[in-house]
């Protein structure tokens, strides 16, 4: 048998439906492979955007992703996406090609260590030397990249490898699916004891929290015992928002509505937090009390230091707790207090914005508009700008997964990515996407694979200008602002020249309509919004 067909067999022993990449001459053997299997090939038009949809795939379907492009070039362009699986704990699976190993046929065109290069930002990575390791090789690789914490493994198969003929039995035996170890009964007296010595103790939600089991338990325990509870950015998508033990969300790293309750509490019980994702200062002149909770141990920096670690299966943990009474005072009004008066100065804050009278959309009001018009069950995915933090403070999420944003490696370009990975894995939900006109026009081509492959996303690109978060930047430093400045292509017309529907809003009352017209529409629509910023964030 091929070594490219037994890889193929390998994937769709795991369950891999589909594969997001580019093409290139060093891995035809594997794309042919590919063709005689019940794998589809998502052809994307950059390798960067073939990697950001395979990682959000894991998001949607439990499964790992998996990418494919060639040598050289366009192993390089998998290199932003895969730092941005990396540190978002997404687990991907990303295979390259490359010349032959064992004689040279172009000498060294086009060769460059791939291996080497994707080392410091993955999990594993490896070159494939011999047919006969593909089997364990792809059943570690998929071990590896599922494992706690989830990350990125990089196989490389040489097109002399993949062409070879070998005689080999027994690839279809996919490892069993590995259950998460349970912590010890005396870690969980521990923490029951923590737990009833605080008097006012509070959650933070963090990514690796994003699991259905987690979303069940922690849900549970919150409304047993009233518990007030915050999420990071990351953190948002895991339990409803519309509970009223929600305090909000912790957007900035400090001097956000949120610290002031923080700073109310006695522990802060982390669940599946990370620093990676841009933390909110836990740390300070009155240092509180933290408990890990996660798969693996904390690590400990400026920002957070918890006091003990609590390791094991997070479901199981909450499941625990809500099954064990728990002696308790806790007196959480001050904190609720807290939260009432600053959502009533989020809320004044929107509504001077929705009563102004410039033309122009501001933050708070696009939130306002887009909670409006998406379906609870929808998906809002979002690019990495500016407007994020907005959106992160004020959008309540009601169900898992409903908004995606990026804030570990906080890449552009990846949210329109995210957005095609959820129209594939749900064509039966409303997908909307925000993006800035800096990420877009970075990474214009895969507009046109979105509206080959059909997919039913209406993309709002805010029309600024300007590196605008840049500008404040300069700005705070007492610098002037300057070098940031960029023009744009009218994109309606762009729009309409890759086949998608384009709007332009004239005044920002025209949104809501725009976007109801938008969402009845099929394929892409792309609607051209004209934006800017208060002169600072409140």
């Amino acid at each position: 048998m091929k070594v490219s067909d037994i890889f193929v067999r390998m994937l769709e022993s795991y369950g891999v439906k589909r594969i997001y990449g580019v093409p290139g001459e060093e891995n035809l053997d594997f794309v042919e492979s590919l063709r005689t299997s019940s794998i589809e090939l998502i052809l994307t038009r950059n390798e960067q955007t073939a990697v950001f949809m395979a990682a959000n795939e894991w998001r949607f379907t439990g499964r790992p992703g998996v990418a494919l492009a060639t040598l050289g070039p366009g192993a390089t362009n998998m290199v932003t996406g895969v730092a941005y699986a990396q540190l978002s704990g997404l687990p991907l699976i990303v295979i390259t090609g490359q010349k032959p190993i064992k004689k040279s046929k172009q000498g060294l065109f086009q060769i460059i260590d791939v291996v080497g290069m994707m080392r410091p930002i993955t999990k594993y990575a490896t070159t494939v030397i011999s047919g006969y390791k593909v089997p364990s090789l792809v059943h570690n690789a998929f071990k590896l990249a599922m494992s706690e914490r989830p990350w990125v493994v990089a196989i490389e198969l040489p097109e002399d490898i993949a062409h070879e003929q070998i005689d080999i039995d027994h690839i279809d035996t996919p490892l069993e699916k590995i259950r998460r170890p349970v912590i010890d009964e005396k870690m969980f007296e521990k923490l029951v004891y923590e737990l009833e010595k605080s008097k006012r103790p509070i959650i933070l939600i963090g990514a690796w929290a994003n699991r259905k089991r987690i979303t069940r338990y922690l849900s549970e325990f919150i409304t047993r015992y009233h518990i007030p509870f915050f999420s990071s950015q990351m953190g948002k998508w895991v339990v409803d928002e519309s509970m009223p033990e929600y305090l909000g969300t912790a957007a900035l790293t400090s001097g956000d509505y949120i610290h002031e309750a923080i700073a109310q509490s006695d522990l802060i019980i982390s669940v599946g937090y990370d620093p990676i994702e841009k933390p909110t200062t836990l740390l300070g002149d009155e240092w509180i009390p933290c408990i890990h909770i996660n798969f693996y141990e904390s690590q400990t920096d400026d920002v957070y230091a918890p006091y003990l670690d609590v390791v094991g299966d997070i479901g199981n943990i909450f499941w625990r707790l809500t099954e064990t009474p728990i002696q308790s005072d806790w007196d959480f009004t001050e904190i609720y207090s807290i939260r009432d008066k600053y959502n009533s100065i989020i809320r004044s804050h929107r509504d001077n914005e929705i009563a102004s009278e410039t033309p122009i959309m501001w933050p708070r009001q696009l939130t306002e508009i887009l909670r409006q018009s998406i379906a609870r069950e929808d998906i809002l995915t979002l690019d990495n700008w500016l407007y994020k933090v907005w959106i992160a403070r004020n959008y309540p999420c009601y169900a898992p997964n409903t908004l995606i944003l990026d804030n570990a490696l906080a890449t552009m370009w990846a949210g329109l990515s995210a957005a095609m990975s959820a129209k594939i894995e749900h064509p039966d939900k409303g997908v909307v996407c925000v993006a800035w006109d800096g990420g877009i026009v970075m990474n214009l081509w895969d507009i046109e694979t979105a509206v080959r492959l059909g997919l039913d996303i209406t993309l709002i690109i805010l029309n600024n200008g300007s590196y605008g978060m840049i500008e404040w930047k300069q700005e705070w430093g007492g610098m002037e602002r300057w070098g940031l400045k960029f023009g744009n292509p009218d994109f309606v017309k762009l729009a309409e020249s890759f086949g998608a529907h384009g709007f332009h809003v004239d005044t920002k009352s025209e949104l809501e309509k725009i976007l109801q017209t938008a969402q009845k529409l099929p394929w892409l629509k792309i609607i051209n919004l004209p934006f800017d910023y208060p002169a600072k964030i409140q």
